[in-house]
């Protein structure tokens, strides 16, 4: 007979068992998380209210910065343009990635695993190697995408793409969409073959088509994937650095700079650390708002 050790009372470890070990484990990993993360997200929040150039000593001026901060063209001007790259960071990546999923998941294709690797190479990419091809394939001149136009006939749709005021910020976000789908499709097709094989079974013998079945299964039982890849990718369009500056630098005329962008150049390029860690503090807060935004309708979706 099987005898089983009692637990004490209202508590969560048996007699004799030390409640501080398992906090002896993590304490190594919050000690590096506290020095590299919190640590540094603290020091940002407080010279937020410093005027401070990196060097001399910070002046302490309160909420000034805040203030100069909202009454900033540039930075509504950024924020805005963060707001236009959701949709192609978010919106059709998923949609995108949904697509796939479909084609990829209900049917026999031969060579599968090929098309699911090659397809999420451009998550894996360093996103500076991204910007530097992507800035090839649009060039005005030699660029393969003004040349294919030129090649069909489609000569008046050749066009400087990263220096077009109208396109430019399209077409940034259209690199944000090609590298993004990947990771979305990923976590997709994991969802997918959780999905209990009968459901499909039971809406094919109800006379569901394919795009019956998707809507009525498939969609409803990647509601947990869905939200996980609009929070991640919600995120990565309104943080995105790297893409912006290798490909544009913000331009033309500020038609692609974005609010990290934005931190960068107040930081390191007019040296006004003070301003740029306000930038940085309303960042995080506009992301902090809206992952929670998110998740709490999909909570309510849920209970509904």
């Amino acid at each position: 007979m099987r005898v089983t050790r009692a637990r004490a009372p209202g508590l969560g470890y048996r007699p004799g068992e030390r409640p501080w070990t398992a906090l002896l484990y993590v304490l190594p990993g919050f000690v590096i998380y506290a020095l590299f993360v919190l640590l540094p997200i603290g020091q940002t929040v407080r010279y937020s209210f410093f005027d401070w150039d990196g060097f001399s000593t910070p002046e302490f001026t309160g909420f000034d910065n805040y203030v100069t901060l909202f009454r900033d063209e540039v930075f509504r001007l950024a924020l805005r343009n963060n707001l236009v790259l959701l949709v192609f960071y978010t919106l059709f990546p998923i949609a995108l990635a949904l697509l796939l999923t479909a084609l990829l998941t209900r049917r026999r294709i031969r060579g599968l695993g090929f098309y699911r690797a090659g397809l999420f190479v451009p998550q894996v990419m360093s996103m500076v190697v991204v910007g530097v091809v992507w800035r090839w394939i649009y060039n005005p001149t030699f660029g393969p995408l003004n040349q294919g136009l030129r090649a069909v006939g489609l000569d008046g749709w050749a066009r400087p793409w990263l220096g077009d005021f109208r396109f430019a910020l399209p077409a940034v976000g259209m690199i944000g969409t090609w590298v993004g789908y990947g990771f979305a499709m990923v976590l997709f097709i994991a969802g997918v073959q959780r999905i209990d094989e009968d459901l499909y079974d039971a809406a094919k013998l109800d006379g569901a088509g394919s795009w019956q079945q998707f809507r009525a299964v498939t969609l409803p039982g990647l509601r947990n994937e869905v939200t996980i890849a609009l929070v991640t990718t919600l995120i990565a369009a309104l943080r995105t650095f790297d893409l912006v500056y290798v490909t544009t630098r913000g331009g033309p005329a500020n038609r692609t700079r974005v609010v990290a962008l934005e931190i960068y150049n107040n930081a390191f390029g007019i040296s006004r650390v003070g301003y740029a860690a306000a930038i940085a503090v309303v960042l995080t807060l506009v992301v902090l708002v809206v992952s929670y935004a998110v998740i709490t309708l999909r909570m309510r979706t849920a209970e509904g």
